[in-house]
């Protein structure tokens, strides 16, 4: 009976251990929703799914220790549903994130991002003008454009510079003109009209000199929000991946010592009963 509690307490001491990374992850996408991605909703089931475990492995655990059987059911049946929204949601990133990326260019280390590319429930969120306007006005306020410029001892980049550097999908979507419009580079937010195809991909006449406009209204800029979004919940979801298997494998054994402990529990008064029934009477002098 000691060992199983132990056991049980172990677990859920893990499992409180494992809410630490689940929570970690939410509050990394929300940093990046305040920096870059600028979607706030979305790291907010996370957020919640990790405080949840944390909150249950304590109750766990206190059930453990002193033997509640009330808190020890409480926590095997919230946890069901815990680890199934867990699932639902890894299931739900995979998804909506299962299309797109950038496409390689000519002579250039960054990529272009077109929004023809992407489809489904994520990229008609983002795109409806509704939502874009937030999303627009969150990417201008970043300044993460703005942030762009670079000197070597004093001396802007030259554009072989600037084509060499590994743009983030935000910074090439948003803060330069697609390359296949045909813009002549003067600094990383300043472009003049060349003799592109130009004609060809509307955010070439969408796209501004103008710091506070850029191509904030582009198409390539909400593809390359996007493509970052796919990047980070990537990331997230792999660890999300390998918590799960390890959330589902303590689950699986405390269900079994919480079992053998409610057995242990049955047999007791049966078999005290039977002792006491066994033990000589002892004689009196």
């Amino acid at each position: 009976m000691r060992t199983s509690n132990h056991l049980i307490g172990l677990l859920n001491f893990i499992t409180f251990l494992l809410s630490i990374p689940i929570l970690g992850g939410g509050i990394w996408l929300s940093t990046r929703a305040n920096t870059t991605d600028c979607l706030r909703f979305l790291q907010w089931p996370l957020i919640v799914i990790g405080v949840a475990i944390m909150v249950l492995s304590l109750a766990g655990f206190a059930g453990a220790c002193y033997r509640n059987s009330v808190l020890m059911w409480l926590y095997l049946f919230c946890m069901f549903f815990v680890i199934a929204a867990l699932l639902g949601f890894i299931v739900f990133a995979y998804a909506v994130t299962d299309k797109g990326a950038g496409r390689p260019v000519l002579n250039r280390a960054y990529l272009d991002y077109y929004l023809q590319d992407y489809s489904g429930w994520l990229e008609d969120r983002v795109a409806s003008p509704s939502y874009w306007g937030k999303i627009s006005a969150c990417i201008r306020d970043s300044k993460v454009c703005r942030k762009m410029g670079v000197t070597v001892n004093g001396v802007p980049e030259t554009p072989d510079m600037f084509y060499l550097r590994k743009l983030s999908p935000v910074q090439s979507g948003c803060c330069k003109p697609p390359t296949d419009c045909g813009y002549v580079y003067q600094n990383e937010t300043v472009w003049t009209q060349g003799g592109g195809l130009g004609g060809m991909n509307p955010d070439c006449s969408l796209w501004s000199n103008d710091q506070e406009q850029l191509c904030y209204s582009c198409n390539s800029c909400k593809a390359g929000v996007l493509a970052s979004l796919r990047r980070s919940w990537r990331k997230v979801s792999v660890v999300n991946i390998i918590i799960l298997i390890l959330l589902v494998i303590s689950y699986v054994v405390a269900c079994a010592a919480f079992r053998n402990n409610r057995r242990i529990d049955n047999d007791e008064p049966y078999g005290s009963a039977r002792m006491t029934k066994s033990q000589p009477a002892r004689l009196q002098f």
